[in-house]
């Protein structure tokens, strides 16, 4: 292939990169998780490894957030009723959120959207954290 080929096609991928990072993600779309049948045991040792250092171990918060709100992270255990459901909580874990307040210094992931966890990773968190508030 010769320099001008390469570069070309070099252009139009970058084009392409540009143009998906201009559309963006709808963020009001849950990720395929919600149509799979989470783990709660697999579910545990993804939540251990990435989300218990922020909501804390099982789930039951009490992590300091300097600049949010609340100056905490919320626990899951138990989760707040408006985010108890399947759908809601895959949205937050696709999607990851920034706490209200002047300058939250820590942030969810965007965990789904950014290819940090698989959507089976994801249904398995989902079931975990659900197993957490029977």
């Amino acid at each position: 292939m010769n320099k001008n080929k390469v570069f070309f096609v070099l252009a139009v991928l970058a084009m392409v990169a540009l143009l998906l990072t201009a559309c963006g993600v709808d963020k009001t779309k849950p990720g395929t998780a919600v149509n799979l049948t989470g783990d709660p045991v697999a579910g545990k040792v993804v939540f251990d490894a990435n989300c218990a250092k922020c909501h804390g171990a099982a789930g039951v918060g009490g992590v300091s957030n300097p600049g949010s709100a609340d100056e905490t992270v919320p626990g899951l255990a138990p989760i707040d009723p408006g985010f108890n459901t399947v759908a809601s909580m895959d949205l937050e874990v696709q999607h990851g959120s920034e706490p209200e307040g002047n300058n939250p210094t820590l942030q969810m992931a965007a965990y789904g959207d950014k290819n940090l966890l698989t959507q089976q990773q994801i249904a398995d968190v989902i079931a975990y954290v659900l197993s957490l508030n029977k």
